[in-house]
């Protein structure tokens, strides 16, 4: 396969894929190595495709506006940030990305993409065993999240939750 046959069916394949895609799982349907796959996800990226690298694989964003997003900004120490995400998830809510205003490389962000407890538990269990710390270490607990809600109900309850734990103002 030539590898612009290959990248419109990895592209093919991440529009119809419901979880996020794994590197390593392209590289083995397309029997190329994962720096091949490394390479044609950054020259679709290049053509204008939203993919997005998580912790979980590659996602292709969609352009999908029936979907409220905000923007919330909380502080928590470490030991929160399991009971934090749960939170959003359990109450409807994706937590799209964390960001962080840093002091000399200004806005930092990390795709996260959590759309469930699974997905926490994973981020969390990782988080844990390659004992690194989490960017709002940087800035004292501060953070902010893009999350993602279905109806501005959920929104409001998501929200809401998280002020009642001191997570949020």
């Amino acid at each position: 396969m030539r590898g612009e046959e290959r990248r419109e069916a990895i592209l093919s394949y991440l529009k119809r894929a419901s979880l996020p895609v794994k590197g390593g799982e392209l590289s083995k349907l397309y029997n190329v190595s994962r720096q091949v796959i490394v390479q044609d996800i950054a020259l679709l990226r290049a053509e204008g495709h939203d993919i997005i690298a998580t912790p979980q694989g590659y996602v292709l964003m969609v352009n999908n506006n029936q979907f409220i997003k905000k923007i919330i900004a909380v502080k928590h120490n470490e030991n929160q940030i399991e009971d934090e995400l749960r939170t959003i998830v359990s109450l409807g809510g994706r937590v799209l990305d964390v960001t962080i205003e840093h002091k000399i490389y200004g806005e930092i962000t990390g795709k996260l993409m959590l759309r469930s407890i699974y997905d926490v538990e994973m981020f969390v269990k990782k988080l844990r065993e390659s004992n690194a710390k989490p960017l709002s270490n940087l800035t004292e607990g501060v953070h902010i999240h893009t999350i993602e809600a279905d109806s501005e109900k959920d929104m409001e309850r998501i929200t809401k939750a998280l002020k009642e734990k001191r997570i949020s103002n």
